[in-house]
């Protein structure tokens, strides 16, 4: 934030050290006027300044923040109220309550109407096929968000409703969330790569009273016919008692003569021939969203929403093996996700920024739609993979729009590592100034793969933690500010406040490893989880009173850097999708052939993790390759193609306590093969040991 550079040192050893120092650069970042002075004093020092301020004195300087937007009421009271404490009375926490907004008032109408901004481009759109591409203005932008908002209105969704979103990334889906925003409406958007029981889940859960989705759309060489698992998810819904009146569909593939009073001259531009794609309708329900459109005004006033109204709900999974759906509030948010992009990516203009992930995750939510917009930065949208159709396809992106911050996941690195240099170096990626990861904990061997090969060793890495329940950038570098170490997510954002405990809740100083917790709200924290906040207060605030608990384990070293070391739970991180065992399993023993499963991790060099599942038969069942393929299949139905295992073990017996728990630490060494197994005194059948160590899945490192 406005700090000098201090070229990068200080790795975990002597070769990250020297590589990783070789290509910081020097940044000229843009700091608020409070923080513009002591220049003479070491980068990390006055970060370690600005810092502590902005965790004693939340109110100035979240406060001079908040000066930067509009409100239609200003704070009438406290700035900040909370209780992080579970023995002291209800977990709440509360920015600006009584101040009014509208957050989509904030990203488009001030920067088209007051900044000027309305040429400017918003987004650059990138199709599957490198042919396909478009782009859309903020006025334009505007415009069909007002159009959308008044379609919603029509069909009766007022504030405080709930919307389903079911959608690939296409620009729809930014106009259908800015819509929702506009008119108070909460959107649900559910990753387009989830089952259609996912996606009944979701809606059944957040009783949403509306569905947005699309025809169809490829992911590579794969057609998804993503209508036909909308339509299964609605009729799942109608079983359970929870019809929903209206699902309105994109036509993004779809053929002219598909829909009720459908045209040619009515149907919007297709963008890949695909003839074979067929479309169910669904009378009564299903309407064109493009015949919508035409009807529809192109101005909205916004709905104004107190500061700690909810935005929207996005479902995280849970230990339980029930999605939580955390809910995130308008004001706080805004405020954290428009500081954190300007901030960690050192935001100018001028700038082309790209985040791969999609929308789906809240990384889309806050640094594809809502913090770029609000800083009124150009992003790409890329609705394919990075594979297709070659290996140098992103490259070949970022030199096209000419992309100056890149923000991608660790494991989208490791799968292109796997290539070789070429495939990257053979494109310019001149552009690139800033890189940064996303998901997961990076490992040092990608880090410098990513920042010698990709940055031509002159790009700052920002290597970002933070959650879904957390909004936005938690523990982070600030590029060209903090010196960068290989894996390490490093310092604590501005207005964060970090802790390290032990089993017993005490805080740790100086080098220490434990409990990662945060001693103090920030304002991109969610408030509760939707429809059960005693679950919200379990998960988050029970293990430790006084404290958010983050669920990750985490070391700090002698500098004071941070270093994630994984979920304490029973989490997985796939891909950078968290996926809970316990969901998992009960999608396992669902199947007739299965009387009890267990999930744990396993080390992918892709993935990062990926899933070992051991399963325990019923009697008269056979496990052999058709039933793994049964097996298999059932998760992606039940869950989606992301939980997919890679291993399935039959396990006649599990290692279990003799109160019948099951050991996952013995399984997690079994499904690596370590022999290493600690204390084994409380297995009940030691022998389960050494049965499943022989009958181990053939792996591949």
């Amino acid at each position: 934030m406005g700090l000098p550079e201090e070229r990068g040192r200080n790795g975990s050893e002597s070769h990250v050290r020297e590589e990783a120092g070789a290509g910081s650069r020097t940044q000229s970042l843009s700091p608020p006027p409070e923080i513009r002075r002591s220049a003479h004093v070491s980068s990390i020092q006055r970060y370690r300044e600005l810092h502590r301020r902005s965790v004693e004195e939340p109110r100035e300087f979240w406060g001079s923040i908040a000066k930067e937007f509009y409100w239609k009421i200003p704070c009438p009271g406290p700035f900040l109220q909370y209780n992080f404490d579970v023995t002291k009375g209800k977990i709440f926490i509360e920015w600006m309550k009584g101040a009014t907004t509208n957050i989509c008032y904030n990203v488009l109408d001030r920067n088209v109407h007051e900044k000027g901004l309305g040429d400017k481009v918003a987004f650059y759109w990138e199709g599957n096929e490198p042919e396909e591409s478009t782009q859309i203005t903020y006025r334009e932008l505007l415009v069909q968000v007002c159009q959308f908002s008044n379609v919603l209105r029509k069909q009766g969704i007022r504030k405080g409703d709930r919307v389903a979103i079911y959608m690939p990334m296409i620009l729809e889906l930014v106009v259908a969330m800015l819509a929702c925003a506009r008119i108070g409406a909460l959107h649900s958007i559910v990753f387009a790569g989830f089952s259609a029981e996912s996606l009944c889940e979701r809606i059944l859960d957040s009783k949403c009273s509306l569905l947005i989705t699309t025809d169809a759309f490829y992911r590579g060489e794969k057609l998804v016919n993503l209508k036909e698992l909308a339509d299964e998810a609605l009729e799942k819904c109608r079983e359970k008692g929870f019809p929903v009146k209206c699902c309105i569909v994109v036509k993004h593939l779809g053929r002219a003569e598909l829909g009720m009073g459908d045209s040619p001259s009515q149907s919007p531009p297709v963008k890949r021939p695909c003839p074979d794609v067929q479309i169910s309708w669904n009378q009564g329900t299903d309407l064109w969203w493009h015949e919508l459109m035409q009807e529809a005004e192109d101005e909205c006033e916004p709905e104004w929403c107190d500061a700690e109204d909810p935005l929207f709900i996005l479902y995280t999974s849970g230990s339980t093996g029930k999605p939580k759906g955390a809910v995130h509030t308008v004001g706080g948010y805004m405020l954290y996700v428009a500081t954190t992009f300007k901030y960690v990516f050192d935001f100018h203009p001028e700038d082309v920024f790209w985040c791969t992930a999609d929308i789906g995750w809240i990384t889309g939510h806050s640094y594809i739609t809502y913090g770029p917009l609000a800083n009124a930065a150009t992003s790409v949208l890329f609705e394919g993979i990075p594979t297709y159709p070659d290996v140098g396809r992103l490259w070949s992106i970022v030199d096209k729009y000419k992309v100056t911050k890149f923000y991608t996941a660790p494991t989208a690195i490791r799968l292109l590592m796997k290539f070789g240099d070429e495939p990257v170096t053979k494109h310019s990626r001149a552009s690139l100034q800033i890189l940064g990861t996303v998901g997961e904990p990076i490992n040092p061997e990608a880090w410098l793969w990513y920042h010698r090969v990709v940055g031509a060793q002159r790009c700052p890495i920002v290597d970002t933690f933070w959650q879904t329940e957390t909004g936005g950038h938690m523990l982070t570098p600030l590029p060209g500010a903090i010196p960068m170490k290989p894996g390490s997510a490093t310092v604590p954002f501005f207005g964060v406040a970090p802790a390290i405990l032990n089993e017993s809740g005490e805080e740790q100083e100086g080098e220490a490893e434990g409990y990662l917790v945060f001693k103090q709200p920030w304002p991109g924290i969610m408030r509760t989880v939707y429809g059960n906040h005693g679950r919200f207060e379990t998960t988050y605030f029970k293990k430790f009173p006084g404290y958010y608990v983050t669920g990750d384990g985490c070391r700090r070293d002698q500098d004071g850097y941070y270093w994630i070391t994984g979920r304490i739970d029973d989490m997985l991180n796939v891909s950078g999708h968290l996926l809970s065992t316990a969901e998992v399993e009960s999608a396992l023993v669902e199947h007739e052939a299965v009387a009890e499963a267990a999930v744990v991790g396993h080390p992918h060099p892709v993935k990062g993790e990926c899933l070992y599942c051991f399963v325990t038969l019923c009697d008269g069942h056979t496990f052999n390759p058709t039933l793994t393929e049964e097996l298999k299949k059932q998760i992606r139905e039940k869950i989606g193609p992301i939980a997919t295992p890679d291993y399935i073990q039959n396990a006649p017996g599990l290692p279990k306590t003799r109160s019948g728990k099951i050991m996952r630490r013995l399984l997690r060494k079994i499904a690596r093969n370590d022999h290493d197994l600690g204390d084994t005194s409380t297995v009940a059948d030691p022998s389960v040991i050494s049965h499943l160590f022989s009958h181990r899945c053939l792996v591949t490192q």
